[in-house]
């Protein structure tokens, strides 16, 4: 040991209390004896040198005499995961510490250079003056240790870093997994405690990689509450000088997703059979997700009260009329979701996504279904960070938008023009009334995007389900964060140009197949001017909802013709009661009268009944008249009054009708889609799959006409065009008979739309190319200044920065190389001139560089500013203590799998 780490060892003794500590016996010391620097007197009786040392070391002895002596650990799991949570927060600072300057050593090649792979071995570690505790040492040596006070036993951080990408890549791989495969490789015999003792440092590892990115992010000027939200997408946000005006700012999707389940924890009580009550028994650690990504439960909550009075609202017939879906439909039903309530605590989440993918906001699903209060919140916060003109696609979204508007930020939304719409994917499962005003395809400004970004999403964070359904709160919402990061940076951004030049190209081909294919149709059905497409979808539309309710005239004719036979029924019933009145009162003398009184109070009660139901009668046929302004009230044997009785005859009949044809002309124009050139498998199967509810509908329908319907139900789904559909043309209008509805109509005006949406496609793509360019150029140079700048002051912290950089940076050359290609596509129109900005604010891209050290980082770290960590023997974490929090761990994984079985058999039942 050389004099300076025997320095730095009694320095950390010092700090960590004197218990154990070498004391001086008379001003000599046991080391310069021994070398000779100092003289140790000697008597004639000798020995004095053994009870020199028998001073020094006797309350050494005294001490391991103590710890051999055995002691009972009074801690339970909770104690002790508090406690170890407790110390390495304390200790925090250092390690952040220890780890900048082992992160800067190691890429310097300034290390011992230690890999994922080393085998287990006993490593000597060098201990330094100014490391304020043993665990920092062993950071600042790439040794991440599993207890913060005495540890045993290190992972290298190279392995955690290993094992940390490919979690991410492949969240399947489990830290059990990851631990066998080292054991194999190095022929270990595995064993339950090494996966512990790897948890516990892959979380320390989380922590400092946690607090080393919020101080890069302070030392650029860019850990405001709302940064990584409103720079989550740079060619949905950089804005440039000059570029044209959107319709919509921000296209974004929004959906809920119930695979990343999280299983709670209760405490276990035999004589209890509900499990739904029994008090959680989750650790409060007491640690907090940082990433801005997720929205807390209180701002999600506050939306509570909304839900409530939009369901209590969404039932009037106003609601209704302005939205043909209203009671249609409900997301994640709570009567198929509340039976898990009592084993799951987050049922799901809640996502919001940019159309090219890029997360923006997550919500926790409480307890509950897909509520509105969840995408109330979401919608809330994006209109509070960016305004207005922003376009959401919700598979709900025509009920949404009734919901929206009821609700405390109504005038909000309003006000700020957001649109709610319905993506491609889901939207062939709503009415065709519903499509008209909702559909993507229909829609101005949005392009070709389908806004079913979510359900890519989805296809590949589900495989995070298995590692996140047993975890805490914490470990649950971080590992979600950790995981949406890093595919937006590692995948969703190394994809942008691609998604630019794949849309482009897309684009393109559907002009082109327009072009050459539309004149001919136009020209064959006598079309002269594109705008009668747009008459044609308003006709469309005005048909649908003609036949959603009866006509206005009709109606109060049939209302007046049942009005005027009921009150012929009521004269007559007062006729014939005081006929029996007259008749009893007649025949019957004085005494008989008195024998009789209950029988004539019983007929003066019908008599007055049967007056008061004429009168009432009476006055609703002379309101009536005045609202029909009719001069004479019919009779039987008036022109009119028959035509109103065969009305009210046939009205059941063509009510029927009505319902049946609306479920047919929506069938048959899916069913159109279903077998378009161009719809995928996926697409395919769902359409049918919605096809299959609506076909029992219409089979339901037609029970009402089988009096007079010569049509059998298998004819009926076998109709594939309105002409061939004689059924229909016994209604109030022949739908046939319409230009509209036509097969080639038809096709000319979807293949209409398509081509005004690629037209818009284009005009989006050719400003987002820019920015992502402009985006590149200007990021590279802010970072690369910033590097430059810090080098001077903190060169670990620049080293940081430097990585950060190198994240998004790797996937430069490569975009700017598909933005090339782009530029020499045949029929490109934009322009590759770098813009400028809009955005110049401090920690901005486009901004002057600026760098600032973070005030943590500017003393630095001394062991007279460390804090004492008392040393107790309950601080130690034995193979025993390991071993029982890996059962305690995998006997609750059990537990709650057996339930979630049993609920799930109960569920399918």
């Amino acid at each position: 040991m050389t004099p300076e780490e025997h320095k730095a060892l009694e320095d950390l003794a010092r700090a960590h209390g004197t218990e154990g500590q070498w004391e001086d016996v008379d001003g000599l010391e046991l080391d310069n004896l021994l070398n000779g620097s100092e003289r140790l007197e000697i008597s004639n009786g000798g020995n004095e040198l053994g009870d020199l040392i028998q001073e020094i070391y006797g309350d050494c002895s005294n001490l391991k005499k103590r710890k051999s002596r055995a002691h009972k650990d009074t801690r339970n799991h909770r104690d002790r995961v508090l406690r170890r949570t407790e110390a390495f927060n304390t200790q925090m600072h250092a390690l952040v510490d220890s780890y900048l300057q082992w992160s800067h050593d190691h890429d310097q090649g300034r290390t011992n250079g230690r890999n994922a792979f080393e085998g287990a071995e006993d490593v000597i570690c060098t201990i330094k003056p100014n490391d304020s505790y043993i665990a920092s040492a062993l950071i600042r040596q790439g040794l991440v240790p599993c207890s913060p006070i005495s540890p045993t036993t290190a992972i290298t951080i190279n392995a955690l870093e290993l094992y940390h990408t490919a979690h991410l890549r492949s969240p399947h791989f489990s830290i059990q997994a990851f631990v066998k495969t080292l054991c194999d490789l190095h022929g270990v015999t595995f064993q339950r405690v090494l996966s512990r003792q790897f948890s516990i440092s892959f979380n320390v590892y989380l922590q400092i990689r946690s607090e080393v990115d919020k101080l890069v992010s302070q030392a650029l000027h860019r850990d405001s509450a709302d940064w990584r939200l409103k720079h989550a997408c740079p060619v949905c946000m950089y804005t440039l000088d000059g570029e044209a005006a959107l319709k919509f700012k921000l296209l974004y999707a929004m959906d809920g997703n119930d695979s990343l389940k999280r299983v709670i924890r209760r405490i276990p009580d035999l004589h209890e059979d509900d499990t739904t009550y029994r008090p959680s028994s989750e650790l409060p650690t007491g640690q907090v997700v940082c990433s801005t990504i997720y929205l807390s439960r209180d701002y999600v909550d506050q939306f509570t009260d909304d839900v409530a009075g939009a369901k209590n609202t969404s039932t009037s017939i106003e609601s209704k009329d302005e939205n043909p879906c209203a009671g249609r439909w409900k997301n994640m039903d709570d009567q198929k979701t509340k039976k898990t309530w009592g084993i799951y605590d987050e049922t799901g989440i809640f996502l919001a996504v940019c159309r090219h993918g890029m997360s923006l906001l997550i919500a926790d699903m409480v307890q509950s279904g897909e509520l509105a209060k969840y995408p109330l919140a979401v919608v809330n916060k994006l209109v509070e960070t960016f305004g207005s003109d922003l376009g959401g696609g919700y598979d709900i979204g025509c009920q949404f938008s009734t919901t929206l508007d009821r609700s405390s930020i109504g005038p909000l939304i309003q006000s700020s023009r957001h649109t709610c719409l319905i993506g491609a994917f889901h939207g062939h499962a709503h009415r065709r009334l519903c499509q008209l005003s909702h559909l993507t395809l229909y829609t101005e400004g949005i392009g070709l995007e389908d806004l079913e970004t979510c359900e890519r999403t989805f296809s590949k964070s589900n495989a995070l389900s298995s590692t996140v359904c047993h975890s805490s709160i914490f470990h649950h919402q971080h590992s979600i964060s950790n995981y949406f990061e890093y595919n937006d940076d590692y995948e969703v951004y190394a994809n942008l140009s691609n998604f630019i030049y794949s849309n482009y190209k897309q684009a393109l081909e559907i002009l082109a197949d327009g072009n050459s294919t539309l004149p001919d149709i136009m020209r064959d059905l006598n079309i002269t001017n594109k705008s009668v497409f747009d008459t044609w979808r308003q006709e469309e539309k005005a048909y649908l909802e003609s036949l959603s309710q009866e006509p206005e005239v009709e109606t109060h004719q049939m209302k007046y013709w049942e009005r005027l036979v009921k009150l012929s029924a009521s004269k007559h019933s007062l006729d014939a009661t005081r006929g029996a009145w007259h008749q009893d009162f007649q025949h019957q003398g004085a005494g008989a009268y008195d024998r009789a009184a209950s029988n004539t109070r019983r007929t003066e009660t019908a008599f007055r009944h049967a007056q008061e139901a004429y009168e009432e009668d009476l006055r609703s046929v002379q309101e009536l008249e005045i609202k029909l302004d009719i001069p004479r009230r019919w009779e039987p044997e008036d022109d009119a009054w028959q035509n109103a009785g065969r009305l009210v005859a046939n009205r059941e009949y063509r009510r029927a009708l009505d319902r049946l044809e609306s479920l047919v002309v929506a069938r048959i124009f899916e069913l159109s889609k279903i077998n378009r050139a161009g719809t995928g498998y996926k697409m395919r199967k769902h359409i049918a799959k919605a096809l299959q509810t609506r076909s029992a509908a219409i089979l339901y329908r037609t029970r009402p006409l089988q009096c007079r319907c010569t049509r059998h139900w298998d004819e009926v789904v076998e109709y594939a065009f309105l002409a061939d559909f004689d059924l229909l043309r016994d209604t109030r209008q022949d739908v046939s008979q319409h230009p509209w509805a036509t097969p080639a109509a038809r096709y000319a005006m979807d293949l209409h739309y398509k081509m005004v949406r690629a037209e818009e496609e284009i005009q989006r793509l050719n400003i987002e190319a820019r920015r992502l360019l402009t985006y590149v150029i200007d990021e590279e140079r802010y970072l690369q200044r910033c590097e430059e700048l810090l080098k001077a002051k903190h060169s670990a912290l620049a080293h940081q920065v430097a990585l950060r950089r190198k994240i998004r940076g790797r996937c430069n050359m490569a975009h700017i190389q598909r933005l090339h290609n782009l530029s020499k596509l045949p029929r490109f129109s934009g322009t590759f001139a770098v813009g400028v900005s809009t955005q110049t604010g401090p920690g901005e891209s486009a901004s002057v560089p600026h760098v600032v050290i973070p005030p943590s980082l500017l003393s630095p770290t001394s062991l007279m500013t460390a804090q004492v960590l008392p040393l107790s023997p309950d601080d130690q974490d034995s193979i025993e203590d390991l071993e029982e929090e890996e059962d305690a761990e995998r006997d609750a994984e059990e537990a709650s799998l057996t339930v979630e079985n049993v609920v799930e058999i109960a569920t399918d039942h």
